[in-house]
């Protein structure tokens, strides 16, 4: 395996992918990215049966309860217990994991007729894929495609992107701040904590906008996170950690090139900022130029010892030092 692809592998280790989670926590105090991860699919591992994957977000009522546990049955294989939960269900979630469940009677047949009756269902599309790819009746590039145009804004178009470009990093790059969150936010509930940064929004400054985005890509709407991150760079044009945001907001595994060309032309205006550095070195190895990247994780980690970026850098590092290893 080449180093390029181990990479890929590792690094969603710390980058963010929230998926498929109930009640953890969308900021952390010390304000690092370790979010939480869905461990999405990836198009090799083919054994056994095609794996479920629930966008819950922060749900913690008696359906998505229901629903993890099932999820959790089927993949350990207890696949009689799934059943029976889904059983209970009537949601689109709970559907694809009873026919899910059933594998391999009449599993794809049964994707297949829930994908006409929804078609712009994101996780009946992103199912459908998987099914077609384990059957390996059929193409399942359409229907992940479908998931990326129908609800770009949600977790399934993140995992979805993720089965597009099998050799980049899972998830998207994550804009880091230099700061971290404040007690007042982290020390809240989990399902508080996104109100609680839109709020803060809205009547502070630049740092409660920006955490408020962070919040946003925590939770796998990447879309609205870019909207938030764009608005900051026009109401602070001279604040180089706003117009960073926004250039790692417009990140795009499929046209890479946006993001690069709002931060690349920062790297000769700002050269000594350690946001720049970073996150140059990030979207340098979401496109697999990781010598390139290891350079920028140095320089930033070397520019601000100690804090959040550094601390990000150092965990870039190590992916990068494993992988090569």
């Amino acid at each position: 395996m080449s180093a390029r692809r181990r990479v890929a592998l590792l690094v969603g280790a710390v980058s963010v992918a929230a998926v498929a989670i109930v009640g953890a926590a969308v900021l952390s105090a010390d304000g690092d990215s370790a979010g939480p991860s869905a461990g999405a699919p990836t198009p090799e591992l083919r054994e056994g049966r095609p794996p479920l994957s629930f966008a819950l977000g922060l749900r913690a009522d008696a359906e998505a309860e229901d629903l993890t546990r099932a999820a959790a049955a089927y993949s350990r294989g207890d696949t009689e217990e799934a059943a029976a939960l889904f059983a209970e269900h009537d949601s689109l979630e709970a559907k694809v994991g009873a026919a899910f469940s059933a594998w391999p009677e009449g599993t794809l047949d049964r994707l297949e007729q829930l994908a006409k009756l929804y078609p712009e269902a994101a996780v009946v599309q992103l199912h459908l894929g998987l099914a077609r790819l384990w059957a390996n009746e059929g193409d399942p590039t359409p229907a992940w495609q479908a998931v990326v145009d129908s609800e770009p804004d949600t977790p399934y178009a993140i995992v979805a992107g993720n089965l597009l470009h099998p050799d980049l990093p899972r998830g998207l790059p994550a804009f880091i701040p230099s700061f971290s969150a404040p007690v007042a936010i982290t020390k809240l509930a989990p399902e508080r904590q996104l109100g609680a940064l839109r709020a803060a929004a809205a009547r502070g400054g630049l740092r409660e906008q920006l955490l408020y985005g962070v919040g946003l890509q925590r939770v796998g709407r990447p879309v609205s996170a870019a909207r938030v991150f764009d608005a900051a760079a026009k109401r602070h044009p001279s604040e180089v950690e706003a117009q960073v945001a926004g250039a790692v907001g417009a990140f795009d595994k499929d046209a890479p090139e946006r993001a690069f060309g709002r931060l690349g032309p920062l790297s000769k205006t700002s050269p000594a900022e350690p946001s720049v550095r970073f996150h140059l070195g990030v979207l340098l190895l979401w496109t697999g130029r990781i010598d390139g990247a290891e350079r920028q994780f140095r320089l930033a980690a070397q520019a601000q010892p100690g804090s959040p970026l550094a601390r990000e850098a150092a965990r870039y590092l190590e992916t990068i030092r494993r992988a090569r290893g």
